[in-house]
Protein backbone atom coordinates (compact mmCIF):
# COMPACT_ATOMS: atom_id res chain seq x y z
CA UNK A 1 0.00 0.00 0.00
CA UNK A 2 1.33 3.41 -0.96
CA UNK A 3 0.67 6.25 1.45
CA UNK A 4 0.08 9.66 0.02
CA UNK A 5 1.40 12.77 1.70
CA UNK A 6 -0.08 16.17 1.06
CA UNK A 7 2.65 18.68 0.38
CA UNK A 8 2.11 22.32 1.20
CA UNK A 9 4.09 24.98 -0.69
CA UNK A 10 6.31 26.05 2.18
CA UNK A 11 9.68 24.73 1.03
CA UNK A 12 11.99 23.94 3.92
CA UNK A 13 9.48 25.34 6.42
CA UNK A 14 6.96 22.50 6.26
CA UNK A 15 4.82 23.48 9.20
CA UNK A 16 3.06 20.14 9.53
CA UNK A 17 6.00 17.74 9.64
CA UNK A 18 8.66 19.71 11.52
CA UNK A 19 8.49 20.32 15.25
CA UNK A 20 8.68 24.07 15.79
CA UNK A 21 8.27 26.52 18.66
CA UNK A 22 5.05 28.49 18.93
CA UNK A 23 6.69 31.71 17.72
CA UNK A 24 8.08 29.97 14.61
CA UNK A 25 4.64 28.58 13.79
CA UNK A 26 3.11 32.04 14.19
CA UNK A 27 5.75 33.64 11.96
CA UNK A 28 5.23 31.02 9.25
CA UNK A 29 1.45 31.40 9.40
CA UNK A 30 1.60 35.21 9.31
CA UNK A 31 4.10 35.07 6.44
CA UNK A 32 1.84 32.78 4.46
CA UNK A 33 -1.28 34.81 5.22
CA UNK A 34 0.45 38.01 4.18
CA UNK A 35 1.80 36.61 0.91
CA UNK A 36 -1.02 34.41 -0.27
CA UNK A 37 -4.34 35.93 0.78
CA UNK A 38 -5.62 38.87 -1.24
CA UNK A 39 -7.23 41.83 0.46
CA UNK A 40 -11.00 41.92 0.69
CA UNK A 41 -10.78 45.56 -0.32
CA UNK A 42 -9.27 45.96 -3.76
CA UNK A 43 -5.92 47.70 -3.89
CA UNK A 44 -5.26 47.81 -0.14
CA UNK A 45 -1.53 48.13 0.64
CA UNK A 46 0.17 44.93 1.88
CA UNK A 47 1.40 46.64 5.06
CA UNK A 48 -2.14 47.56 6.07
CA UNK A 49 -3.26 43.98 5.47
CA UNK A 50 -0.33 42.69 7.52
CA UNK A 51 -1.06 45.16 10.34
CA UNK A 52 -4.72 44.04 10.50
CA UNK A 53 -3.68 40.37 10.63
CA UNK A 54 -1.03 41.16 13.25
CA UNK A 55 -3.61 42.80 15.50
CA UNK A 56 -5.87 39.74 15.33
CA UNK A 57 -3.02 37.34 16.13
CA UNK A 58 -1.61 39.65 18.84
CA UNK A 59 -5.06 39.80 20.42
CA UNK A 60 -5.27 36.02 20.50
CA UNK A 61 -1.77 35.82 21.99
CA UNK A 62 -2.69 38.38 24.65
CA UNK A 63 -5.82 36.47 25.60
CA UNK A 64 -3.94 33.19 25.87
CA UNK A 65 -1.08 34.90 27.69
CA UNK A 66 -3.44 36.16 30.39
CA UNK A 67 -4.18 32.63 31.54
CA UNK A 68 -0.54 31.57 32.00
CA UNK A 69 0.58 30.71 35.50
CA UNK A 70 4.24 31.63 35.45
CA UNK A 71 5.65 35.10 34.94
CA UNK A 72 8.48 33.70 32.80
CA UNK A 73 5.94 32.35 30.33
CA UNK A 74 4.24 35.76 30.24
CA UNK A 75 7.59 37.40 29.43
CA UNK A 76 8.15 34.87 26.63
CA UNK A 77 4.68 35.66 25.26
CA UNK A 78 5.50 39.38 25.34
CA UNK A 79 8.76 38.78 23.47
CA UNK A 80 6.87 36.67 20.92
CA UNK A 81 4.47 39.57 20.38
CA UNK A 82 7.43 41.91 19.79
CA UNK A 83 8.90 39.44 17.32
CA UNK A 84 5.56 39.07 15.57
CA UNK A 85 5.30 42.85 15.30
CA UNK A 86 8.79 43.07 13.77
CA UNK A 87 7.95 40.27 11.35
CA UNK A 88 4.82 42.06 10.12
CA UNK A 89 6.84 45.23 9.60
CA UNK A 90 9.45 43.42 7.49
CA UNK A 91 7.15 41.07 5.52
CA UNK A 92 10.16 38.88 4.77
CA UNK A 93 11.07 35.75 6.75
CA UNK A 94 14.76 35.84 5.85
CA UNK A 95 15.14 39.48 6.92
CA UNK A 96 13.16 38.81 10.09
CA UNK A 97 15.48 35.92 10.93
CA UNK A 98 18.45 38.31 10.70
CA UNK A 99 16.71 40.88 12.93
CA UNK A 100 15.88 38.12 15.40
CA UNK A 101 19.51 36.99 15.57
CA UNK A 102 20.76 40.58 15.82
CA UNK A 103 18.40 41.77 18.55
CA UNK A 104 18.67 38.52 20.49
CA UNK A 105 22.43 39.15 20.69
CA UNK A 106 21.96 42.84 21.49
CA UNK A 107 19.17 42.78 24.09
CA UNK A 108 17.39 39.40 24.22
CA UNK A 109 14.37 41.43 22.97
CA UNK A 110 14.21 43.18 26.36
CA UNK A 111 12.68 46.64 25.93
CA UNK A 112 14.31 47.78 29.20
CA UNK A 113 17.80 46.52 28.30
CA UNK A 114 20.38 49.13 29.25
CA UNK A 115 24.02 48.94 28.17
CA UNK A 116 26.26 49.83 31.13
CA UNK A 117 29.18 50.70 28.82
CA UNK A 118 27.34 53.14 26.53
CA UNK A 119 24.07 55.02 26.11
CA UNK A 120 22.49 52.17 24.14
CA UNK A 121 19.00 51.24 25.29
CA UNK A 122 16.01 49.09 24.38
CA UNK A 123 15.41 46.20 22.04
CA UNK A 124 17.59 47.52 19.17
CA UNK A 125 20.19 49.01 21.56
CA UNK A 126 20.28 52.36 19.79
CA UNK A 127 22.55 55.02 21.24
CA UNK A 128 20.85 57.80 23.22
CA UNK A 129 17.42 56.18 22.84
CA UNK A 130 14.86 57.66 25.22
CA UNK A 131 11.84 55.77 23.85
CA UNK A 132 10.23 53.39 26.36
CA UNK A 133 7.48 51.96 24.13
CA UNK A 134 8.81 48.63 22.79
CA UNK A 135 6.83 48.85 19.54
CA UNK A 136 8.25 52.29 18.82
CA UNK A 137 11.70 50.94 19.71
CA UNK A 138 11.23 48.26 17.05
CA UNK A 139 10.11 50.88 14.51
CA UNK A 140 13.13 53.08 15.30
CA UNK A 141 15.49 50.09 15.15
CA UNK A 142 14.17 48.98 11.77
CA UNK A 143 14.37 52.55 10.47
CA UNK A 144 18.00 52.78 11.66
CA UNK A 145 18.89 49.45 10.02
CA UNK A 146 17.24 50.50 6.76
CA UNK A 147 19.03 53.87 6.78
CA UNK A 148 22.48 52.55 7.67
CA UNK A 149 22.60 49.02 6.18
CA UNK A 150 19.56 48.86 3.86
CA UNK A 151 18.65 45.33 5.07
CA UNK A 152 18.67 43.51 8.42
CA UNK A 153 20.84 40.74 6.96
CA UNK A 154 23.54 43.27 6.06
CA UNK A 155 23.34 44.67 9.61
CA UNK A 156 23.67 41.11 10.99
CA UNK A 157 26.70 40.45 8.76
CA UNK A 158 28.30 43.67 10.05
CA UNK A 159 27.53 42.64 13.65
CA UNK A 160 29.21 39.26 13.11
CA UNK A 161 32.38 41.03 11.95
CA UNK A 162 32.49 43.87 14.49
CA UNK A 163 30.39 42.73 17.46
CA UNK A 164 28.10 45.76 17.17
CA UNK A 165 26.02 47.45 14.50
Amino acid sequence: MVSSVISYPQGKNNLWTTRRSAVQVIHILIGNLTRRLPSRRGGEPPRRIARRRFLVVAGVLCLTGVSTASQAKAVNNTIEIYKLYAHTKLLNSKEFHCVDLLWTKESQWNSQSDNKDSTAFGIPQLLKMKERNPFKQIDLGLRYIHHRYSTPCKAWAYWKQKGHY
